[in-house]
């Protein structure tokens, strides 16, 4: 009996050769710096050396356009929306990234920051980083029910605001496609297990490949 690719197979890799076609009709390669920025969840903790989903999307990357991308990733486990903040101008400066993947606030949420208080912080980085020209890819993140339906509430929707307000590629929840299932989770219940790492790449691609199908468009504008 024939044995058939699975559904998620399928999609993945409809959403590839889309990705191609848009290359080889839209515009021009254009060699993009993606500078991830977030916390534990996208620095890998508790997984093995170079094995976080940022280092997935490099060798995607390498896959789909050989040599033309870098990924690099400046996510720091414990990161809060104030300590980015502070750190993304030097970062931004040094690298000067086409893509920025701002993925932080899980830390501001289980420590109960005020969620105003980490709106503002994103909000600020993402006008830093418009301003430098880079296009933003904004992930989002929801919190565990036991921090209580008013809080996580309105947690959630500080990304969702941000979304409406700036031309951000938008991911609204990084854990989306693992967030049922314990066994994607290490013994702590927060960190992916490195057999659900390529799940949250899954989740983030389709807003990282529109943001580099911007930068190729603005590229062919610039005639760079």
């Amino acid at each position: 009996m024939p044995s058939f690719p699975s559904l998620s197979r399928i999609r993945r890799l409809v959403a590839h050769t889309i990705f191609l076609a848009l290359v080889c009709v839209t515009s021009p390669v254009a060699a993009a710096t993606l500078l991830v920025f977030g916390d534990s969840l996208s620095a890998g903790y508790g997984l093995p050396p170079k094995s976080g989903w940022p280092h997935l999307l490099q060798d995607k990357l390498d896959t789909l356009e050989p040599g033309m991308h870098r990924v690099i990733d400046a996510s720091v486990s414990g990161e809060t929306s104030a300590g980015g903040a502070a750190r993304l101008p030097a970062l931004l400066e040094r690298h000067r990234p086409d893509v920025l993947v701002l993925a932080l606030g899980a830390n501001d949420g289980l420590r109960g920051l005020p969620p105003a208080a980490m709106e503002a912080n994103l909000e600020r980085m993402i006008r830093m980083a418009r301003q430098a020209g880079c296009e933003v890819v904004l992930v989002g993140m929801r919190l565990p029910p036991n921090l209580g339906p008013d809080y996580t509430a309105e947690f959630e929707a500080v990304y969702s605001r941000l979304a409406a307000r700036h031309p951000v590629h938008f991911v609204p929840f990084l854990l989306e496609a693992i967030a049922l299932d314990p066994d994607a989770f290490q013994e702590d219940g927060l960190h992916p297990v490195l057999e659900a790492v390529p799940k949250l790449l899954e989740t983030v691609w389709p807003a990282i490949a529109t943001a580099l199908e911007a930068v190729r468009k603005r590229s062919a504008t610039s005639g760079r």
